[in-house]
């Protein structure tokens, strides 16, 4: 489907599911983005969810967002229960601004939701020419290190600085594969790869379904459940918000609004070195690139390379779209 179209039928959903024309365009941009990058898994394949969650007054589609000034580098954001995409977008933009005044800018939010890829944020920030930091909790899906129950969400790292050319955005879920990803494997009935998930039994499953209802494996075993137990820390216990596996899954629990926390750290990079960061950016990453390559290796990439080339080959091109997903968007009155 041709982007400008697939645009019109987001924003027709949304305007019938009583966002503003504002909030619908904000959401509609980022499925739209995430399908460009390949990330599908949080792309159309999440649309019917967040629609879900606006029939039933789960999202607030007319949200009285506050912004709470506590200094003029730290914010914090009452998201009103909002689509996580705009009570997101909201904070780093004003993590922007409060890092342009002062260097520094700390924004945290509460009250939001499922906000899509991190790196659509950091990328903002470093547009602008800072350094950033996104954390995000999310529902239960990762069993802390020795512990049987999933407690933590796949609680992604996205960490952005500018390069003077192509953004380096590191961006990954603390669990072998995104949660969207098996989301998507089990809505269209597709296996995943083995060795990312463990069924009820506590055996490894290539069934998409199995592992929903069973538990992912963190990356590098107790330092990834480390980590994941980190940004429930960052953006759970320190905002306010839901965390320690309370944070409700937006697929299948419908007794109440996510409650998700996110945090938001931006840095004007020139602040101690000046001008000159941009010049050491570009050295360290030609020390690296510079390095002897293992066998089948031309080149090595920094992060976001790879997904700008991926955005720079699909730009252009129209979005295919599985069937199921399209009847899912006839369902929700978006094609006539």
């Amino acid at each position: 489907m041709k982007k400008n179209i697939l645009k019109l039928k987001l924003r027709q959903i949304f305007l019938k599911h009583k966002l503003s024309k504002k909030h619908a365009e904000i959401s509609s941009d980022y499925l739209i983005k995430a399908e460009i990058l390949e990330a599908k898994g949080h792309g159309l394949a999440r649309l019917k969810m967040y629609c879900d969650r606006l029939e039933k007054k789960l999202i607030n589609p007319k949200p009285k967002i506050k912004i709470k000034k506590i200094s003029s580098s730290i914010s914090f954001i009452n998201a009103d229960n909002s689509i996580g995409f705009v009570g997101a977008d909201i904070a780093i933009k004003q993590a922007i601004k409060n890092a342009k005044r002062t260097g520094i800018g700390l924004v945290a939010v509460r009250k939001s939701g499922h906000y899509g890829l991190s790196s659509f944020y950091a990328e903002q920030a470093v547009i602008n020419k800072l350094m950033v930091f996104c954390f995000t909790n999310a529902p239960a899906a990762l069993a802390p290190h020795g512990a049987k129950k999933s407690l933590f969400g796949t609680n992604p790292i996205c960490f952005g600085v500018p390069t003077g050319k192509i953004p380096f955005i590191f961006d990954a879920s603390t669990s072998m594969i995104n949660r969207g990803t098996i989301r998507r494997a089990d809505k269209l009935g597709l296996k995943i790869p083995y060795g990312v998930a463990l069924n009820k039994k506590g055996k490894i499953t290539t069934n998409a379904k199995e592992a929903l209802e069973g538990t992912q494996l963190p990356i590098a075993n107790f330092k990834g459940s480390g980590l994941a137990w980190m940004v429930d820390i960052l953006s759970g216990v320190l905002t306010g918000s839901s965390h320690g596996g309370k944070v409700r899954d937006p697929f299948d629990d419908f007794s109440g609004p996510q409650n998700m926390g996110h945090l938001f750290i931006t840095i004007d990079p020139k602040i101690f070195i000046g001008s000159k960061f941009i010049k050491e950016m570009q050295k360290n990453i030609k020390f690296v690139k510079n390095l002897p390559k293992i066998k089948g290796f031309s080149n090595i990439l920094y992060p976001g390379e790879r997904k700008n080339k991926t955005y720079k080959k699909n730009l252009n091109k129209d979005i295919s779209i599985p069937k199921k997903i399209l009847l899912e968007m006839e369902e929700l009155n978006a094609i006539k």
